[in-house]
């Protein structure tokens, strides 16, 4: 079982359904660098995807995170929802 920090477990919680980076920003009341470690971390983990604004997933994870995660929109993946749920 893959370990879940507190941090990842909130960000989780709102990701029931898709949430741009400032929606999350201001629910969680975080640092945006903190966030967007965070959630690149779950993109890592497969426990979130990325969103364009037409909703079509992001694949790529490396680089074009760093540049892009502003106008991106996120939601968590059944094993993220999974890993959420058992926690």
């Amino acid at each position: 079982m893959v370990e879940m920090t507190d941090l990842e477990f909130d960000v989780l919680d709102e990701l029931y359904f898709v949430q741009s980076f400032d929606d999350l920003k201001q629910k969680l009341i975080i640092k945006e660098d903190t966030l967007r470690a965070t959630l690149h971390v779950l993109v890592k983990k497969g426990w979130v995807k990325c969103l364009d604004k037409q909703e079509r997933e992001i694949l790529d994870e490396g680089r074009g995170f760093s540049d892009n995660y502003l106008s991106y929109r996120f939601l968590a993946t059944k094993a993220g929802l999974m890993a959420h749920n058992t926690r």
